[in-house]
């Protein structure tokens, strides 16, 4: 019959075992996040020299902007395709929205833990770049900031101005993956 400094002991391996099973899940996660913009760079580098090359060999996305906040300097290479397999890597542009610098409303996702933490500081008045492909660089003056439900697509509406809308999820402290609600970034064309 185990004793009670047995079980305390087992007890114990068992909840540090777990939780250097989910902090290591965690560390996973921001390590992917920061390894894969590394390799990003690399394949932004080569897209505006002209090639496109992978950002590693199995990937099914390409790099299509480099995304710049520049209240922080935060730098960030957005994927085309805003799928969770992309956004694992790096932002996802939506399909179906305008591409950087086009006429309409780019919409651009990412999570709230990587690649999108420093949102919770964008405000009005901040100044977004987007770089593209051909080299040509973009600046969005950001108009407004909101919370909306997950429901809401009016923020992905197109129209004859040319915006940079950026979503992720709401709010950014929380424990819990999928919430319900959505921080939306939404940026006009700076003339």
């Amino acid at each position: 019959m185990p004793t009670l400094k047995t079980a305390t002991r087992t007890l114990l391996a068992v909840a540090l075992l777990a939780g250097l099973t989910t902090g290591g899940e965690g560390l996973w996660i921001y390590a992917k996040a920061k390894l894969a913009q590394l390799l990003l760079e690399i394949s932004w580098r080569s897209a505006l020299a002209g090639e496109q090359l992978r950002p590693w060999p199995w990937a099914d996305t390409r790099a299509i902007a480099r995304l710049t906040i520049e209240r922080d300097g935060a730098t960030i290479i957005v994927l085309a395709g805003a799928s969770g397999r992309t956004m694992a890597f790096g932002p996802g542009h939506l399909d179906g929205t305008a591409m950087p610098g086009d006429i309409g409303n780019c919409v651009i996702t990412a999570h709230r833990d990587t690649h999108f933490a420093p949102l919770r500081y964008v405000g009005p008045g901040d100044i977004l770049t987007l770089q593209r492909p051909d080299g040509a660089t973009i600046r969005y003056r950001v108009q407004a900031t909101r919370v909306v439900p997950k429901s809401d697509t009016s923020v992905l509406r197109q129209d004859a101005r040319t915006r940079l809308t950026l979503i992720t999820c709401y709010p950014f402290d929380a424990i819990r993956p999928g919430t319900p609600l959505r921080w939306v970034v939404i940026a006009q064309k700076v003339a």
